[in-house]
């Protein structure tokens, strides 16, 4: 075996920068390091000496692709900390407002950033000459996901009617029910999502990954339940600092996370691994066409659990909005204390942390928020210890595109999980 060196300057068709590079000796990876070099986004430094107010609003800018996730998980932390109970019907609302970004989300994924990697094309435009029926039903099915979005939370980026304790104005039934109308006709796009994935060519690997994602036994959990593992972990949400921690690790700006030590994984196929038994009847009726079965150790199923969790964002949305009827504007008061409040919702890419501390005016004196793609770095550098030595008889470029679409298939979010560092100096 000769050495080789593998190096993929800038990683393409995913959100932020990094690069990886891999040296190689007699067949044995000597060195692999996957290089996150967003710039730090100073985020947490903002929000220190800002009123809880601002919050919602300044976290959605973290993220142009899930906003949702940042709003639901900031109000949810602000709540734990000032004890506030909200209405069934902010619970419902606020779940058809994750599910559309789910939507929205896994469509681009599957269809624009996971399938021209499986039929071996060099982006979605080029694959849209073969594929235009395809592609076209990506963009319906996202333009619905957003038109949700907008429905709820008064326009599609960045959000505006989220708040403490509900929403500052409330989508008519009238217009629920033309999303409901569309909702049933997605149904179909949904499904042949999930034939389409079921006839692609999935590299197989398999490795003892642990799972990690909220659950809850009444429901499919998105914005609240247990951080449960499968491997013991059932803790509450808030307590999530106490169990998950975060290191740096160079030359990287995204944190790398562990549990016990050990690195775990985060996202669809974990939520699936999971909650299998969760999902509606729709959904486990794409899982099946998928030909994957549930749970599995597989990363490359990522795109499988992603469409099962297509079609029951669908579905769900449909129970939800038959459910609210005619939402009718409520007072949801409540009272600033002091205090720290911790919440953890399901982001489209897997959990998502939010941890405040308030003084007594509800300015915030501490704060942490961990990215899904934090949760998962440690864990894509892993596979890639194990995947390549399985990929050595392919020629450097055919390595590196593997090697691409194996990151890729995390779908990362690295403009996301980039911290600033602290710096401390003894002198």
């Amino acid at each position: 075996m000769t050495n080789r060196s593998i190096k993929v300057d800038y990683i393409s068709r995913l959100e932020g920068e990094a690069a990886l590079d891999v040296n190689l000796v007699n067949g044995t990876i000597e060195s692999l390091k996957l290089n996150v070099f967003e710039p730090p986004r100073f985020f947490q430094n903002f929000l220190v000496g800002r009123k809880y107010r601002e919050l919602p609003d300044i976290t959605a800018r973290i993220c142009g692709i899930c906003p949702v996730s940042y709003q639901m998980t900031s109000i949810n932390a602000i709540e734990h900390a000032f004890d506030v109970e909200v209405s069934e019907q902010t619970r419902l609302l606020r779940k058809l407002f994750a599910l559309s970004q789910f939507i929205q989300s896994h469509v681009l994924h599957v269809f624009m950033l996971a399938a021209p990697d499986f039929l071996g094309y060099e982006s979605v435009i080029s694959m849209a000459e073969d594929f235009p029926d395809e592609v076209k039903l990506a963009l319906d099915l996202k333009r619905l996901g957003n038109d949700i979005t907008a429905l709820i939370g008064g326009r599609e980026v960045h959000p505006v009617t989220p708040r403490v304790g509900g929403f500052s104005d409330l989508p008519s039934q009238e217009a629920l029910k033309q999303a409901a109308e569309r909702l049933e006709a997605a149904m179909e796009g949904g499904m042949a999502a999930a034939k389409l994935v079921g006839g692609l060519s999935v590299p197989d690997m398999a490795w003892d990954f642990t799972s990690v994602a909220l659950s809850d036994k009444k429901e499919y959990a998105v914005n609240g339940g247990r951080l449960v593992s499968d491997n013991g972990l059932d803790i509450d949400p808030a307590d999530y600092r106490e169990f998950l921690h975060e290191a740096h690790v160079s030359p990287s700006h995204a944190l790398h996370s562990s549990l016990s030590g050990n690195s775990f994984l985060v996202g669809p196929l974990a939520r699936v691994n999971l909650n299998y038994d969760r999902l509606s009847g729709k959904a486990k009726e794409a899982a099946a066409l998928t030909g994957v079965s549930f749970p599995s150790k597989n990363p490359f199923h990522s795109v499988a659990a992603r469409v099962a969790e297509l079609v029951h964002s669908i579905e769900e949305s449909l129970e939800i909005i038959d459910a609210l009827g005619k939402p009718v504007p409520e007072k949801n008061g409540y009272i600033v204390r002091p205090g720290c409040g911790a919440a953890i919702t399901e982001a489209p890419r897997g959990i998502l942390s939010h941890s405040y501390c308030f003084n007594e005016l509800g300015v915030v004196e501490e704060a942490d928020i961990v990215a899904p793609t934090s949760r998962n770095v440690k864990n894509m550098e892993e596979g890639l210890r194990r995947f390549i030595p399985e990929h050595l008889d392919l020629s450097d470029e055919e390595l590196t595109l593997k090697c691409e679409m194996y990151i890729r298939n995390y779908d990362p979010c690295f403009s996301c999980s980039v911290h600033f560092l602290k710096l401390r100096i003894n002198r």
